[in-house]
């Protein structure tokens, strides 16, 4: 065998030149086949079990997120159903119109499936790569450290979004209420998880990041104050004005529809200050939320023209006729006339200067 070698490499001339490749004979062929199909045989089952579960995964996952979702869509739907029933009631007006509930449950919908999602994909997403042995850990210290450093880059946006989420989940204010944001004030235009749209009172709209607002005022929630201070001259007598005042609220708490908006009985509060020239008496009542203005308008109006019918004169009205003496004479204050005004007096030659000699003769 040896020979036959040492032969071999004597008989080739050129021993870097590549030896032609040789055809696979029908024999390779067969051993080929037999070993893909040993292996086959061998691992079938392992990759039939892996696939199955991954397919178990996915559709267990994407059922869950169906059925969560339209269980979010239908509690969002009821709430819009329950807010349309009340809506034009005398409860519906008490408690928040259909707009600003239909917003808030439009938000809350819309986090809450998103929300869902990410989790239940999140987790069949880390189910399936377990799936494979895939050693998760570095995986997940790699999110945690890009979340970090995300969360950092955007931590403006991250707040904006968070207050937002916050505020409408709390309920702190909505569509249609009068707040004071501190750095804008005005009516709610829309709420959203980043930024929180108010038309001012000029009509002016601001946009308002939800992360910059640190404390709000809404004049919108629970019961509003209405009222007015009516200032009378200091010779009234009180007793009148507080009776007046009496029969004007008891008269606008009948009336519609302000017996719809206040709460309580206009009341009296007493003198809030006496001055020499003037009195003030404060009027007060319990009103419907945003609703003091209104009231306290049509309380002016009416112990106007009470004040008016009954002769009570508040400061600042017509001033009182005064009695006609006798005419003065119109020349009374005149200055007697000077010297000085006629060129011919003396007083007046002796003023004027000397005129120079003539010195040409």
């Amino acid at each position: 065998m040896f020979l036959s070698v040492l032969s071999a490499a004597g008989t080739d001339p050129d021993p870097t030149k590549t030896p032609k490749p040789v055809a696979p004979t029908l024999d390779d062929a067969h051993e080929s086949a037999q070993n893909a199909a040993s292996w086959v045989e061998e691992n079938w089952s392992t990759w039939l079990a892996i696939g199955l579960r991954i397919l178990l995964i996915v559709v267990i996952a994407m059922v869950l997120r169906v059925i969560v979702r339209r269980t979010i869509t239908k509690f969002i739907d009821r709430m819009n159903r329950t807010a349309q029933a009340v809506d034009g009631t005398a409860l519906g007006g008490l408690l928040v119109n259909v707009e600003r509930r239909r917003q808030r449950s439009q938000a809350i919908g819309s986090v809450l499936r998103s929300v869902a999602s990410f989790l239940i994909l999140g987790t069949a997403a880390l189910m399936v790569l377990s799936t494979f042995e895939i050693n998760l850990a570095p995986l997940l210290a790699s999110a945690g450290v890009a979340g970090v450093a995300i969360g950092f880059g955007a931590r403006n946006l991250v707040t904006d979004f968070l207050s937002g989420v916050f505020m409408i989940l709390e309920d702190q204010y909505g569509v249609g209420d009068s707040i004071d944001a501190g750095v804008a004030s005005g009516e709610v235009v829309e709420v959203g998880l980043r930024v929180t749209k108010l038309r001012g009172d000029a009509g002016e709209i601001w946009y308002v990041r939800n992360g910059e607002v640190k404390r709000i005022g809404n004049l919108s929630q629970g019961w509003s104050t209405a009222g007015v201070d009516v200032t009378v001259r200091p010779d009234e007598d009180l007793d009148k004005v507080k009776r007046v005042l009496g029969e004007v609220g008891e008269r606008i708490g009948k009336d519609e529809p302000w017996n719809e908006q206040l709460w309580g009985p206009v009341e009296v509060l007493g003198l809030d200050s006496v001055l020499l020239d003037q009195m003030v008496v404060r009027v007060s009542a319990k009103t419907m939320p945003g609703k003091s203005l209104g009231v306290e308008r049509e309380l002016r109006w009416r112990i106007k023209r009470a004040f008016d019918a009954e002769g009570i004169r508040i400061v600042g009205g017509l001033p009182l006729p005064l009695d006609e003496g006798p005419a003065a004479d119109p020349t009374a204050g005149m200055a007697a006339p000077s010297a000085y005004a006629s060129t011919t007096s003396p007083q007046s030659m002796t003023a004027s200067p000397i005129p120079p000699p003539n010195l040409s003769k």
